[in-house]
């Protein structure tokens, strides 16, 4: 599951024997079943079971990434075709009928391509999908059609019920059935128990109690919600009992909360095993990431005072690019034009801004620039990159095991790369002494490469990239450092997020070269505040200096120096 949000049923379901032949799910109270209900072992495993004929096609979507994409295009198609209103009326079985005729007509249509097992994942997102939309515009509307249900009562029965659960079904037996035949086995135990403790939920409250239970057995428990909605960018767990999440650039305190602390440290554990690290009190601080690339931070007690506090970088669905920052205004037309230059003339760019301004984001959406033919080697702590090219190999960190031995870092990574004939390297942030190895691979034909890192203006990533590389522990004249730093950066593009909570770009700037011992540099593009409006919304100018790019002779050999001197021309005469 792990950040996908599933929506269980609220049919009943018919009893499925697993795969040794017991029955079904349960485990040490079995509730005997009509022989004409029962399935054989080998109509559990194949996907053909589900409800409507199985679509056969040649392909197999290779990963997750493929399924989004999938999705992606059949969203629009779904929600075209069944409106909200629609979609809380109809029940899951019939909602879910309806997705997989539109599934099977773009198939037909030859839009997509998919296999039984893949086509049970993505009918079940898409319904899910469609529920959480309706449900949530239910919510906006302040119509009583919303379905959703009052969270202490799921949550008082869900302490009831959930213990009582785990004693009548085998959970081994359980997480081996697809989340289709397990939300409607545990929807058919939970309606027995709700019976016989006398506990009256309407339908809409047993399908969240159930969705919640799932969440706990397969997924992150109480965070599902949150990273099911779109809106939420970030989510920030402090201990069991404060969580808040980041919506529109501002921070938003949310109803949720775990039993314990001994819940959050579950989740915890269950985030890190999946990508082979741990998180305990010999190891109390964790780096790791979600399957949909979102970033995750954990640190636990003794360190966390007030319980374990989980921090998440939500990934978009919908990839962001320097077209939809233009649209959002993040930053000019001409300076999404610039930098679309920058990337095909294989300009070294280093990113700058501060933790969560947009640096990664705004990288992705560079990388878009990168020609397919290139072959683009990843660095990161955790890979969060989402690059769209079809030949990159993606490397990550490894922490110290057990025995403190076996640590990986990106200054061992960055060195086997440059034996991986790279054409371009992207490092996902500079914190260390990997900074000098970025500088020499830049220097030694490694053009067009890309890095981020922390500062708050372009001078000051100057100031910041010369220090870390003196943490390399290679005694280097000052002069040469700089020297190296002018001559293998060639662009520093300043992101910040302004109190108004929007993300913009303040600073396009270039490194012309050396006077004396210092850095010389020009603006292109600075962003000039000019007061609020009355939504609380920051007014501003992007302003264009008129300045020639000194990359001016390189985009010439790119046959892009006209498009990039009519975009800063006509930039620097429409300027207010």
């Amino acid at each position: 599951m792990f950040g996908r949000r599933q929506q269980a049923g609220s049919l009943p379901a018919k009893p499925l024997r697993p795969a040794d032949g017991g029955d079904r799910i349960r485990g040490s109270e079995p509730v005997p079943v009509e022989p004409d209900e029962l399935m054989g072992a080998d109509e559990i495993a194949d996907p053909s079971t589900l409800v409507g004929d199985p679509i056969t096609a040649a392909a197999w979507p290779a990963d997750d990434a493929d399924i989004e994409t999938i999705i992606g295009r059949l969203a629009p198609v779904v929600r075209e075709s069944i409106k909200p209103g629609e979609a809380l009326r109809l029940s899951r079985s019939t909602l879910a009928h309806r997705i997989i005729d539109l599934v099977e007509q773009a198939y037909l249509r030859g839009e997509v391509s998919v296999t039984g097992d893949s086509r049970r994942n993505i009918v079940t997102l898409l319904t899910n999908q469609a529920l959480g939309e309706a449900q949530r515009q239910g919510r906006e509307a302040g119509n009583g059609h919303s379905g959703a249900s009052d969270r202490a009562i799921i949550e008082s029965s869900k302490q009831r019920i959930q213990p009582l659960l785990l004693k009548r079904i085998d959970v081994s037996k359980a997480l081996a059935l697809s989340f289709d035949d397990l939300s409607l086995q545990i929807n058919d135990v939970v309606g027995e128990i709700l019976s016989e403790e006398r506990l009256q939920l309407n339908a809409h409250e047993q399908r969240d109690l159930v969705t919640a239970l799932l969440d706990d057995l397969l997924g992150l428990g109480p965070l599902e919600a949150l990273l099911s909605d779109e809106s939420v960018s970030d989510i920030m767990v402090n201990g069991p009992h404060q969580v808040y999440v980041e919506r529109k650039g501002k921070l938003q305190l949310t109803d949720v909360a775990f039993r314990d602390n001994a819940h959050v440290l579950g989740v915890c554990a269950r985030i890190v095993s999946r990508v082979g690290r741990r998180v305990d009190e010999t190891s109390p601080l964790c780096d790791a990431r979600l399957p949909d690339g979102s970033r995750v931070n954990i640190i636990i007690p003794p360190l966390a005072l007030d319980g374990p506090s989980i921090s998440i970088r939500k990934f978009a669905r919908h990839k962001i690019t320097l077209e939809s920052m233009e649209q959002n205004q993040n930053l000019s037309p001409a300076m999404a034009t610039v930098l679309k230059i920058a990337g095909r003339c294989r300009l070294n760019i280093l990113i700058s801004g501060g933790t969560g301004s947009g640096k990664t984001t705004l990288l992705n959406a560079l990388s878009r620039m990168i020609d397919y033919g290139e072959r683009i080697v990843t660095i990161e702590d955790a890979a969060e990159l989402q690059l769209q090219q079809p030949h990159v190999v993606r490397l990550e960190t490894r922490p110290p095991n057990l025995e403190d031995r076996g640590e990986i870092t990106q200054r061992d990574l960055l060195k086997n790369a440059l034996r991986m004939r790279p054409d371009r390297i992207i490092l996902g942030e500079i914190r260390a002494g990997e900074a000098l190895d970025m500088l020499q691979a830049m220097n030694t034909g490694h053009d067009g490469s890309l890095c981020t890192i922390h500062a708050n203006r372009p001078r000051e990533a100057l100031t910041r990239l010369e220090n870390m590389v003196a943490m390399a522990n290679v005694r280097l004249p000052h002069e040469a450092v700089r020297a190296q730093i002018a001559g293998a950066v060639n662009m520093i593009v300043q992101v910040a997020r302004m109190r108004d909570g929007v993300r913009r770009i303040t600073h396009i700037s270039e490194i012309v070269g050396m006077e004396g011992d210092v850095v010389t540099m020009q603006d292109l593009f600075t962003f000039e505040y000019a007061g609020e409006d009355k939504d609380g919304r920051l007014r501003g100018v992007f302003r264009c200096s008129g300045l020639r790019p000194h990359f001016t002779q390189k985009a010439q050999f790119f046959g892009l120096d006209r498009s990039l001197l009519e975009a800063i021309d006509t930039a620097a005469r429409t300027a207010p």
